[in-house]
């Protein structure tokens, strides 16, 4: 038994981990919780196919336009997305080209 228990050790030592700092997991938590909303990933999910505006995000969302820029400016925050003018239009896409991962994930596990 001691000597499975020092293999055992040995081992964990052996595969050595690179750990990410508690700051980034802290930050990466906060953008996680931002994300964690129906309405949210829904927008995630249609903005990585193009381009929308505020007014488009809420329809499909079934949403009031305020609503949709509260949601919008939050995840704008995180640096997750960005906007950009065209004439009077303000339209949304994504920042954080790794979305893309996580809504994969999502789509194969709840889609």
């Amino acid at each position: 038994m001691i000597f499975k228990e020092n293999e055992m050790s040995i081992t964990k030592k052996s595969k050595k981990q690179k750990l990410i700092e508690l700051k980034s997991l802290e930050q990466a938590a906060e953008c996680l919780k931002v994300l964690a909303h129906p309405h949210r990933l829904r927008m995630v999910q249609m903005l990585l196919h193009d381009r929308y505006t505020v007014g488009e995000l809420a329809e499909a969302c079934k949403i009031q336009s305020h609503m949709a820029s509260e949601h919008l400016r939050l995840m704008q925050h995180c640096g997750l997305l960005s906007s950009q003018k065209d004439g009077r239009k303000n339209y949304y896409k994504i920042a954080e080209p790794h979305l893309k991962s996580i809504m994969d994930c999502i789509e194969k596990r709840f889609g």
